[in-house]
């Protein structure tokens, strides 16, 4: 189908585009901006004047629960829930139920999101057979299946042998871990960062220590080996500041944030709200500050969803009880413009980290085809009304996943559709043709 995109403000971060432009879209590819190019007979024209179309969002950690926790969500309901939320890219950890350690599992996974033909998924693999830490995977086998990447999700490596050998095959072979540092044993057991509030609360603590600790081991190997390493959720001021100084050295590192750290901190608890368990656990006002500094300046790359679908039986428990994580994909924009009005941050800056910039930590075969708006480039599109306040209702997500931080706030940026390679697979209300 031709679409001709009428009268819309183009915000490409990649180019740093902020202007008001027509889109014309053929065989699934951007065609011309601007100007008709001569011999185009539109489809389909849709009136965008008082929209905003954006690159489709790439979302780095998105757990989507298939296979093996189905009852929690399906692929089905998240790639909808991320269409919804203007995501066309999404980044699968690998700790499924079997992990995602074989490559049948990845081939499968991704035959499943290509007969869905919605949103573009990118596993990761495993980084150690089942996730134990012991053994390390078929990692040249797993790439050729179609993982992006290697992790260990959640759980860290206790053997750093183990580690130093997946780092020395990984930059033999050109291939990036993507590890979150936590230290094996430091804060154990914790469900909330350490400090005064979680001690009056009662509540086990995670020192930010056990970050730190995890990081310093991280660079020095990483020096030894020059892996590339992206670094997942980093949550705490000090962490962030070995980050910085590792890219100063000019170590290959990257790193993400959650979108809730971006906003929340270890106060809004309150009274043991279970919503507010997360992995990594929030942190104080100092921490947040110094994410949304580290946003600003390029230290951070990416903010993600880390959308966790949690079912009502696990999330509706004492706090310590309760399983960590929040439902996210359909929050991811709106959160992410919201940072930029409270920060007074330019939109074009703040919106590349969901855009081209995660597209870059993924790579150039990603980057090449999503995250930008460019002639002859994949019509990967979310068209946006960043003026519409919304109320955050479970009833309203599309997710299986209700539970989020966020309930009953008014945030801003509701999406009206997306494109994927330039067919219209979600539309939120009807389009002025």
């Amino acid at each position: 189908m031709k679409l001709h995109i009428q009268g819309a403000r183009v915000i490409d971060p990649a180019s740093g585009t902020d202007a008001v432009r027509d889109i014309y879209v053929a065989g699934g590819r951007i065609v011309a901006l601007g100007e008709n190019p001569g011999d185009f007979a539109a489809d389909r024209v849709i009136d965008a004047r008082g929209l905003a179309v954006l690159p489709g969002l790439v979302d780095l950690a998105a757990r989507l629960r298939e296979p093996g926790y189905e009852y929690r969500a399906t692929l089905e309901s998240e790639m909808q829930a991320a269409l919804a939320g203007g995501v066309t890219s999404i980044v699968q950890p690998p700790d499924t139920d079997p992990t995602l350690d074989e490559p049948g599992l990845i081939e499968m996974l991704k035959h499943r999101a290509r007969l869905l033909n919605r949103a573009r998924l990118y596993p990761l693999g495993a980084m150690t057979i089942g996730l134990k830490g012991e053994k390390l995977t078929e990692m040249a086998e797993l790439t050729e299946a179609g993982c992006v990447a290697f992790s260990q999700a959640e759980e860290p490596v206790i053997d750093t042998t183990v580690l130093h050998r997946a780092m020395q095959y990984a930059a033999t072979f050109g291939y990036a871990l993507w590890l979150r540092p936590q230290d094996p044993w430091l804060g154990r057991g914790g469900v909330a960062a350490s400090g005064s509030y979680a001690s009056r609360l009662g509540l086990s603590g995670v020192p930010e220590q056990s970050e730190t600790i995890a990081l310093h081991t991280i660079f020095e190997l990483q020096r030894i080996t020059r892996a590339r390493i992206h670094l997942c959720r980093v949550s705490s001021a000090a962490g962030l500041e070995l980050v910085r100084k590792a890219r100063a050295e000019g170590l290959p590192v990257s790193c993400d944030i959650g979108a809730h750290h971006v906003h929340l901190t270890d106060l809004d608890i309150g009274h043991f709200d279970s919503h507010f368990r997360l992995v990594p656990p929030l942190r104080g006002q100092r921490d947040r500050d110094a994410i949304r500094a580290a946003l600003a300046d390029g230290t951070i790359d990416a903010i993600c969803s880390d959308h966790t679908p949690v079912d009502d039986d696990n999330k509706l428990l004492p706090f310590s009880e309760a399983e960590p994580g929040a439902t996210g994909l359909e929050l991811l924009l709106s959160l992410t413009v919201k940072w930029a009005n409270e920060t007074g941050i330019p939109l074009v800056q703040a919106l590349a980290r969901v855009t081209s910039e995660p597209a870059r930590v993924l790579g150039d075969k990603v980057l090449a085809s999503t995250g930008r708006i460019a002639v002859g480039g994949s019509a990967d599109l979310c068209l946006v009304d960043l003026d519409t306040l919304w109320t955050v209702q479970a009833s309203a997500l599309n997710s299986q996943g209700k539970h989020t931080p966020f309930l009953g706030l008014e945030v801003p940026a509701r999406v009206r559709a997306t494109l994927v390679e330039g067919r219209l697979v979600y539309e939120g209300g009807s389009l002025k043709m």
